[in-house]
């Protein structure tokens, strides 16, 4: 786990050594254990380094037997060991005992194909001096980030967005089209970011570059082929056997590897799963808040770390914490989203990080399981559709819109009278209906934007392209696995843990299981009213059924409590005084308004606040007036 970063000139001119050292050291939080560089001509690499494989031996750049060959990597490859023999078979001369080194022979063996045969979280740059080319590449799901800007003949790119901004040519100005997209999905999809003219390699996708410019192209072109034939017991037996080997790899490190523990199933299997294939006790890690108890899992993440002997460590966090944490919040995270559950992941990874290097996190199982209210809604679509028009246009929809105060609630009904699926999809996810983005634009920025989300309707459309012709649960769960969990979750779990150098590892993103678990059968993930069907039911290996079977309590948090009380005078300060960037944007008089109701309990519109918050304070760290 590091950060990389890199400047290529397309028309051959030496790469600036200076601006070269400034982006990797505007990085050197994901790497405090070592600096690298490679400087040859047009290119130039930037390297930080989180020791975790080969730790003496694995300092970047990495170059193969004649130095032909350049890397520098973020992330692990984690069958690492397997691609070495074989390479070693082919002949190829290894010098150190690292992952990075099997990119470069991989690479030398296969070409750009070497990245399908990755299993793994990476971002890298490889220079080929032979082709004078730049080969770079991102990771099948996303896991690790990989950031560019084109500034006339040159390129940069950088694990983070701060590394590119050192540079004076950089932009930094807010991209309409991804605030529209922003304010309808609450994250902004790949390839786009908020800075207009930077841009995100979408997942499993590489990017050849070369003094005629470059191309972006796809690698992970997988796509589902629904298999009605498995039976239940397949299903579970090679569900189960992916799962074990997914950890086996992903424990493999030279240092102690720890786990994000809450009260769920997810991480609760990791443990029991870590406790076999480790030889020390597993270090896990729990959070806790003021005023939350409840919602909060330390009592029960306790319980579980002692049933399997685990060195378990929690902490409490209050409002004060959180105000404290916001001043440096989006510098951390560099987009904004709508997730009030982020900065959370600052926090376990902070008590983490006193501890471990590494630590794996049960990320990622909801979204191809089908575990979020929405995916249940996504099934029961098609048995809406089938309801006399009279009640659900003339009577349950009226009602909802004008009563429910749970904002979830009222988007879920209202998207269902949708009858373009697609169109569907985005008014699941926006928590700013129409209606409201209507109210919320200054009348300039309605000229720009549209207020019924078709900004994020193209934005999403190239993966709904894929799936168009599967049922409506599984279009859902692939759009979701491939948009919400990179450019949000995955981007958050990423920012934040490596904002304390620790690495994150996502065992239950392993592509080989989200490949086999896309091929399953809608009834084997949500049967009647039970989510993650068949995901339960292999667990029942490693817990105990009345664990694996309770209420859910997700990972919250009571920010909702404390934005009404101790932090509301917080709120008033960035989002309604005369220095606020979000008047420029929206009406100020509509804002106040979402304050007071949500205040007076009159709607629940904590998500709508968080957004702007979020965006306020992206603003302030890095556009300027």
């Amino acid at each position: 786990m590091c950060g990389i970063c890199g400047i290529y000139n397309f028309d051959g001119a030496p790469a600036d050594r200076s601006l070269l050292g400034r982006m990797t050291t505007a990085m050197a939080h994901r790497g405090p254990d070592g600096a690298g560089e490679f400087m040859s001509s047009e290119v130039g690499f930037g390297h930080r380094r989180l020791s975790i494989i080969d730790v003496a031996g694995g300092g970047q750049p990495i170059a193969n037997e004649d130095g032909s060959v350049q890397t520098v990597y973020n992330g692990e490859i984690y069958n690492y060991v397997e691609l070495r023999e074989e390479l070693q078979k082919q002949g190829h001369i290894f010098r150190t005992q690292s992952d990075t080194e099997v990119i470069v022979h991989g690479y030398e063996q296969w070409g750009v194909d070497c990245v399908s045969r990755f299993n793994g979280i990476f971002a890298f740059a490889l220079w080929d001096a032979n082709l004078r080319r730049l080969f770079i590449a991102r990771d099948h799901l996303g896991v690790k980030p990989l950031y560019y800007v084109e500034l006339g003949k040159k390129l940069l790119f950088g694990s983070e967005i701060k590394a590119l901004l050192t540079d004076p040519d950089c932009p930094r100005e807010v991209d309409l089209k991804s605030l529209g997209q922003l304010f309808t999905l609450r994250y902004v999809a790949s390839p786009d970011t908020m800075f207009d003219r930077i841009k995100k390699l979408p997942p499993g996708h590489f990017m050849i570059a070369n003094a005629d410019g470059f191309q972006v192209k796809r690698f992970w072109n997988w796509t589902p082929q629904i298999n009605h034939d498995i039976s239940e017991d397949e299903a579970v037996e090679k569900y189960r056997w992916l799962v074990e080997d997914a950890v086996r790899l992903q424990m493999r490190s030279d240092v102690p590897v720890g786990l994000f523990l809450s009260s769920g199933i997810d991480s609760s299997a990791l443990l029991a799963l870590m406790n076999k294939y480790g030889g020390n006790p597993v270090h896990t890690f729990t959070i806790g808040f003021e005023y939350g108890e409840k919602t909060n899992e330390t009592d029960d993440a306790r319980d579980i770390a002692k049933m399997f002997g685990a060195d378990h460590s929690e902490m409490m966090i209050g409002p004060k914490d959180y105000q404290d944490y916001y001043q440096r919040y989006l510098l951390d995270l560099e987009e904004p989203v709508g997730n009030e559950s982020a900065a959370a992941f600052y926090f376990v990874s902070l008590l983490a990080a006193k501890k471990v290097k590494v630590a794996l996190t049960g990320q990622g199982a909801d979204e191809p399981w089908a575990g979020y209210p929405r995916h249940m809604g996504a099934k029961l679509s098609s048995y809406y559709s089938r309801l006399p028009t009279f009640l659900t246009e003339r009577m349950l929809t009226p009602v909802v819109s004008r009563f429910a105060k749970d904002e979830r609630l009222r988007r879920g009904v209202l998207s269902l009278s949708e009858t373009e699926p697609l169109q569907r999809f985005v008014k699941v996810y926006s928590f700013y209906s129409s209606e409201q983005k209507e109210r919320l634009y200054q009348p300039w920025l309605k000229n720009q934007l549209s207020s019924d989300g078709v900004e994020a309707h193209r934005a999403l459309s190239r993966l709904y392209g894929d799936v168009e012709g599967i049922d409506p649960l599984s279009q859902m769960l692939y759009i979701d696995t491939r948009a919400n969990l990179p450019d949000d979750l995955l981007m958050v779990g990423d920012k934040t843990s490596m904002a304390n150098s620790l690495e994150a590892r996502v065992p239950f993103l392993d592509h080989r299981l989200v490949e086999f678990i896309e091929t399953l059968p809608p009834s084997l993930k949500v049967k009647g009213f039970k989510q993650k069907y068949l995901h339960k039911k292999a667990v029942e290996k490693w817990l105990p059924k009345e664990m694996i079977y309770k209420k859910k309590k997700g990972f919250a948090n009571p920010v909702d409590q404390w934005l009404r009380g101790r932090m509301r005078g917080y709120i008033d300060e960035c989002l309604m005084s005369d220095r606020s960037a979000v008047r420029k944007y929206f009406d100020a008089g509509y804002i106040k308004e979402l304050v007071g109701q949500h205040e007076a309990g009159e709607q629940r519109n904590l998500r709508h606040i968080y957004l702007l918050l979020s965006f306020e304070l992206w603003h302030r760290t890095f556009i300027k007036n």
